[in-house]
């Protein structure tokens, strides 16, 4: 499980440390790709299966799944921890994303996420707005199911 906010910068070669915390689970080789809400997202090999065995429970015959189904391959790159903890992040994943230098690395349950500052500062203060709200809303659906 990964839980947790780290600060770090992404260096002039497009560079970021992967929290050491998270390193063991991860392993030296792991996929980073596009994630949700203004984000990158990190999954263990393991942890990309898992979530592939659920994708390919979609419908290709509907056009969303299709479409989720390419964002998320398409932009998919294997990475792999340097000597010293970091991972090369391409500019077709930074870009969009905005991650230029300062980022947040946060551990979300069953991957990793990566931010640029700014957009997880707005995000956070969103979201921790909205917290109890949602919590209550969730509660319902998991007493229900």
């Amino acid at each position: 499980m990964f839980i947790g906010e780290y600060q770090h910068n992404l260096d002039a070669k497009g560079r970021i440390i992967v929290p050491s915390k998270f390193r063991e689970e991860l392993h030296t080789t792991f996929i980073l790709t596009r994630g949700l809400d203004g984000c990158l997202t990190i999954y263990s090999l393991k942890q990309w299966e898992k979530l592939f065995e659920e994708v390919n429970k979609l419908p290709t015959t509907k056009k969303a799944a299709r479409q989720y189904i390419r964002m998320l391959t398409s932009t998919a790159t294997e990475c792999t921890l340097d000597n010293q903890g970091r991972i090369q992040i391409p500019s077709f994943l930074s870009k969009p994303v905005n991650i230029t230098k300062e980022c947040v690395v946060i551990g979300a349950n069953d991957h990793i996420e990566i931010w640029d500052k700014a957009t997880w500062e707005n995000y956070y203060v969103d979201a921790s707005n909205n917290f109890e709200e949602v919590a209550e809303n969730l509660s319902e659906l998991l007493n229900n199911g």
